[in-house]
């Protein structure tokens, strides 16, 4: 089931009990959705969907620092469970090892030696592990391992 179809039924799941926290989260994602999708006269694939998500999640965490640094938790904690549903639609989540085998893999393919080839392994790992892994994390692992 793709991710937009299974966002779908989970809307009207939500709308059946009335779970109206579910219900605003899901209708804010596909709502986000279809504005790219009327924006770029497209469908968008899976990677373009999981990618949108990843952006909606990081806004919410940044807007509960924002929150929390102004005196307002309690706008912090709606803005965290909102981020936390979100994440719920996320493909499970690379662990270490997996992740140091990504990136091995794709300094050997790629040919890398330098931080001058950091560009050609970070396009790799950006379609392998699109939704899987915070990417400034993993690019922060990969300068690590060419410039050492």
């Amino acid at each position: 089931m793709s991710l937009k179809t299974r966002l779908q039924e989970d809307m009207k799941t939500a709308m059946r009990a009335r779970d109206t926290a579910r219900l605003g989260v899901v209708r804010m994602a596909l709502a986000a959705i279809q504005q790219r999708e009327v924006d770029e006269r497209a469908a968008l694939s899976e990677a373009d969907l999981l990618s949108l998500l990843e952006k909606m999640i990081k806004q919410r965490r940044e807007s509960a620092e924002q929150y929390q640094a102004g005196g307002r938790p309690e706008l912090a904690d709606k803005e965290l469970a909102e981020a936390d549903l979100l994440s719920a639609y996320l493909p499970k989540p690379l662990d270490e090892h997996e992740l140091a085998s990504l990136i091995d893999a794709a300094i050997s393919e790629t040919g890398a030696s330098g931080m001058r080839d950091m560009g050609r392994v970070m396009g790799l790992l950006k379609s392998r592990a699109a939704g899987r892994a915070d990417m400034s994390a993993l690019s922060a692992q990969v300068k690590a391992r060419l410039s050492g």
